[in-house]
C-alpha cells in the first residue's frame, strides 16, 4: 500500500544534489568537533591519520550509502529490505535509525549554544570581549536548567518546520542558498586568524606530524570523527541519495563532498588554532573551543562586531542543514514503513529528540546533578555516552555492515551499472576498483579497529 510513496520528491539537480549532501556532512562537526578532536590528539598527525580514514573507509562507505539510497528508492530500512527481502540486512538500517536519535540527542544541545550565541552577538555582548570573559560567557550558555533547554527547544522547532515543508521547499532551498555564504565566512575568520601573533605556532601545531603522538584511542577516535562528520553509518546518505536524481555521478559527488568537508574542517582549524596560541588557550580545551576563540577572532577584525553575528548566524545554519539529514532518516522511516504523514512523523520525532535531549543538554553543566553523573560502564555523562555509543561504536559497526551488505550481497556488475548510471558514464574501471575496496580494505580496516577495541588483539 505504501509503494505510492516511492514517486516522492527528489532534488531537483545536481547542484542541489551537491549541497544537500554537503550541508549533510558539513555542520557543527566541521566548526566545532574537529578542531576540538585535532587539539586533543597531537594535531597534524592526527589529521594525517582522519585524512586516511576518509579515504579507505569514508569515501567507500558514503558511495555504498548511495547506491542503496538511489538503487531502491527507499528509506534506510525499507532500502534493505527492497535489496534483500525478508533477511536480517534491515537491521542495519535499524542500527542507523538507533544512531540518528543518538546523535540528535546531544548535537541538538550543541545547535542550541549555538542559537543562543547568535542572540549574544545581536545584543553586543561581544564588545570588548577578553579571553576571560569569552570563556565565562559559554559558561553562561551551558548552565541549566532554563537557558539550555530554551535554545534546544527553539533549534528542534526550526529544524521541524522546515522538514516539514518537504525535500525542495525545505532541506534544498535551505542547503543551496545558504551553505556557500559560510564558506566565504569561514576564509575571511580563518585569513584573520593567521595575522594574530603566535598564529605560527598555532599552524605548526595543525600541521605538523608527528606519530609519536598516535595510538589506538587516536585511531578509533579519527575514525568515528571521519563517520560523524560525512554522516556515514546512520542510513542520512541512503535517505539523502533516495532523492537523487538518476543521472547523478555518485562517485564525483562523494569526492566533492569529501573533499569540501575536509576543506571546509581546515579552515575552522586555522580559524582556532591560531587565536588558541595567541591568546595563550589550551589546544584540547574541549567543545566550548569554538564558543571562545572565534569571538576572539572576530574581536580583532574591522567590522568584527557585525560579522560576528553573520558568523554565529551561519554556523547556526550549517548545525540545522546536518540536524535536517539526521532527523530527517527517522522520518523517511516512519512516513513510509508506518504509513504516518510527514508532518506527524516530524512531530513525534521532534518531541522524543527534545525530551531525551534534555539530558544531554544539562550534563553538559559540571556543577548540576546531571553534570556530575556518570554511567556505571563507561564513566561518562548522558552528552558523552550518547556521542561516544554514536561516533566511535554504531557509526563504523554499521559502516562496517554496508561495506560487507554491498561487498558480498550485491552483484559486482549490478554495483558497477547503478555506479556508472547504466553504463553512461565511463567510470566502470573506478568502480571495479571500489567494488574491491570495499570488500576486501574497508571491512578489514574496521574489524582490525573493533578487535582492538574490545581487547581481542593489541595494535601497537
Amino acid at each position: 500500500m505504501e509503494e505510492r510513496k516511492i514517486s516522492r520528491e527528489r532534488f531537483s539537480s545536481g547542484l542541489a544534489v551537491f549541497f544537500a549532501t554537503l550541508g549533510s556532512a558539513v555542520g557543527l562537526g566541521n566548526i566545532w568537533k574537529f578542531p576540538h578532536k585535532v587539539g586533543s590528539y597531537g594535531g597534524g598527525a592526527f589529521l594525517f591519520v582522519y585524512l586516511l580514514c576518509i579515504l579507505f573507509v569514508g569515501m567507500p562507505v558514503m558511495i555504498s550509502e548511495f547506491y542503496i539510497g538511489r538503487k531502491t528508492r527507499k528509506n534506510a530500512v525499507g532500502a534493505f529490505e527492497r535489496l534483500k527481502p525478508g533477511s536480517p540486512w534491515k537491521s542495519i538500517g535499524l542500527m542507523g535509525v538507533g544512531a540518528a536519535y543518538l546523535i540528535m540527542f546531544f548535537y541538538s544541545a550543541v545547535g542550541g549554544w549555538v542559537y543562543s550565541y547568535v542572540w549574544k552577538t545581536l545584543k553586543g555582548d561581544f564588545i570588548g570581549i577578553t579571553a576571560d570573559t569569552a570563556a565565562g560567557e559559554f559558561g553562561k550558555t551551558i548552565i541549566g536548567p532554563i537557558p539550555p533547554i530554551f535554545w534546544q527547544f527553539i533549534v528542534i522547532c526550526v529544524v521541524s518546520i522546515i522538514l516539514i515543508l518537504g525535500v525542495q521547499k525545505g532541506i534544498e532551498k535551505i542547503t543551496k542558498t545558504l551553505m556557500p555564504v559560510l564558506f566565504i565566512l569561514l576564509i575571511i575568520c580563518a585569513a584573520r586568524a593567521i595575522t594574530l601573533p603566535g598564529a605560527a605556532e598555532g599552524l605548526r601545531f595543525l600541521f605538523h606530524i608527528d606519530f609519536s603522538q598516535i595510538n589506538t584511542e587516536a585511531i578509533l577516535e579519527a575514525m568515528g570523527l571521519a563517520f560523524f562528520k560525512l554522516s556515514l553509518g546512520m542510513g542520512t546518505m541512503i535517505t539523502y541519495a533516495s532523492y537523487y536524481t538518476q543521472d547523478n555521478d555518485m562517485i564525483g559527488t562523494s569526492a566533492k563532498v569529501a573533499i569540501s568537508d575536509t576543506i571546509v574542517s581546515l579552515l575552522a582549524g586555522i580559524a582556532i588554532f591560531p587565536t588558541v596560541f595567541s591568546f595563550g588557550m589550551e589546544p584540547g580545551a574541549g567543545p566550548g573551543l569554538l564558543f571562545i576563540t572565534i569571538p576572539l577572532v572576530f574581536s580583532k577584525i574591522w567590522l568584527g562586531n557585525i560579522l560576528l553575528p553573520a558568523f554565529f548566524i551561519l554556523a547556526s545554519i550549517a548545525a540545522t542543514t546536518a540536524m535536517l539529514s539526521m532527523m530527517e532518516v527517522p522520518i523517511a522511516y516512519f512516513s513510509e514503513e508506518k504509513g504516518l504523514s510527514r508532518t506527524k512523523a516530524v512531530l513525534i520525532n521532534g518531541i522524543v529528540i527534545f525530551v531525551i535531549g534534555i539530558l544531554a543538554a544539562l550534563s553538559a553543566d559540571e556543577g548540576a546533578l546531571l553534570g556530575q553523573f556518570r554511567d556505571p560502564l563507561l564513566q561518562k555523562t548522558f552528552f558523552d555516552v550518547f556521542d561516544y555509543l554514536s561516533s566511535n561504536i554504531i557509526l563504523p559497526l554499521g559502516g562496517l555492515f554496508i561495506a560487507i551488505f554491498v561487498g558480498f550481497m550485491i552483484k559486482k556488475e549490478d554495483f558497477i551499472h547503478e555506479i556508472s548510471n547504466q553504463g553512461t558514464l565511463s567510470n566502470q574501471k573506478l568502480a571495479s576498483g571500489l567494488y574491491f575496496v570495499l570488500r576486501y580494505v574497508t571491512p578489514v580496516l574496521l574489524i582490525i579497529v573493533f578487535l582492538n577495541m574490545i581487547g581481542i588483539i593489541k595494535l601497537a
